[in-house]
């Protein structure tokens, strides 16, 4: 269930772990602190995002906006493909597989509340949550995980939210409980419970992951398949591959690492994954090649216009502008050249609203 950034080589472990540094002036490795929480519970509860350090940066409250403005049968009826046609010919089952998805996308029962933070919770604030997401990045990367792992993490996470009021010294264990549930579903060989308590230096025990891993399991009904803006890069780029005039893997690690910011982003949780997956697209292609506009193909294969698109896309280029301060664990892994090093990519300051006029009837 691996993207195409986990089919290539990777470097060894070891080369890929930040730097250990020496804690309180003790030269002893082993002393480096893995945990998040010191900088997730300084943070008074009375932050809603406004401003925060120079390590979070700023994150604009998100209005309580609907999660598409299409309906779900508004979104399968423009990839619906007659059986036998020509076009499920050229690309196989991929529409059906699109439609089937979006069907599920929009099923209450698996999205999260856009607004979880304003009504449920009153200890934790996006920032918090922006803070743990790229920590657990970053542990992604230390254990090698695909980062299908990581997306369905962010999902089961903000789902939780959306119906638990948590105190913040737990968040932290219910990102590594998530992930260690994801892990099981994703990965072939996931990581043992031992080694979450570990990567926590044990602020944490075996009972008490295993107590939230048992809790996050039965909220989820223990379905925890579900489509992620991962799943819709995935099918998206192998029926756009005929066509794009950019079919180069830089253009694809650019798609998935505009994906990866969207994660660590709370103002993203109000958009459908198929909606953050076109939108990653369109901002790619502006970025490598700005005169390239919208085509009707891309319009028909992703279900969305330009316009339809354009909020989700300007936050996105938002985030990308300041993934320096507030994402620097998913920046640090897109510098790699195994990424084709496309977090170094400069983009423009400004995106003209020109390009999210173009539509087709």
């Amino acid at each position: 269930m691996a993207g195409r950034e986990n089919q290539l080589p990777t470097r060894n472990k070891s080369s890929r772990k930040r730097p250990i540094q020496p804690v309180d002036g003790n030269p002893n490795p082993m002393a480096k602190k893995r945990v998040v929480m010191g900088e997730i519970t300084n943070l008074s509860s009375n932050v809603s995002g406004s401003t925060q350090d120079s390590y979070i940066g700023k994150t604009r409250k998100p209005k309580p906006d609907s999660v598409s403005d299409k309906s779900g049968n508004e979104v399968n009826h423009q990839l619906a493909v007659s059986p036998g046609s020509d076009e499920q010919e050229q690309y196989g089952y991929a529409p059906s597989m699109l439609q089937y998805l979006r069907s599920l996308e929009v099923e209450t029962r698996r999205r999260p509340l856009s607004n979880y933070m304003e009504r449920v919770q009153d200890d934790i604030n996006p920032a918090m949550r922006s803070i743990l997401i790229d920590w657990l990045v970053e542990v992604a990367e230390e254990y090698k995980l695909v980062s299908d792992t990581l997306y369905l993490t962010v999902n089961y996470i903000d789902r939780y939210l959306s119906a638990h009021k948590l105190t913040r010294n737990k968040l932290q264990l219910l990102g590594v409980s998530c992930m260690l549930v994801a892990s099981k579903y994703e990965e072939i060989s996931p990581p043992n419970m031992e080694d979450f308590c570990y990567i926590t230096d044990n602020t944490y025990t075996k009972a008490e992951v295993t107590q939230m891993e048992r809790d996050v399991l039965q909220f989820l009904d223990f379905e925890l398949g579900n489509p992620t803006s991962k799943t819709f890069l995935r099918l998206d780029f192998s029926t756009l591959r005929s066509f794009s005039p950019l079919n180069n893997l830089e253009f694809d690690f650019l798609c998935y690492y505009l994906g990866e910011l969207s994660l660590l982003d709370y103002g993203c949780v109000q958009y459908i994954p198929s909606m953050i997956a076109a939108s990653a697209i369109f901002l790619a292609r502006f970025i490598l090649q700005p005169k390239v506009q919208w085509t009707q193909a891309l319009q028909q294969r992703t279900g969305y216009k330009p316009h339809e698109l354009k909020k989700c896309v300007l936050r996105l280029h938002h985030l990308l502008q300041r993934s320096e301060l507030s994402a620097r664990a998913v920046r640090q892994k897109y510098l790699d050249h195994k990424f084709k090093c496309v977090a170094s990519l400069n983009p423009a300051t400004e995106i003209p609203s020109y390009i999210f006029e173009v539509s087709y009837e």
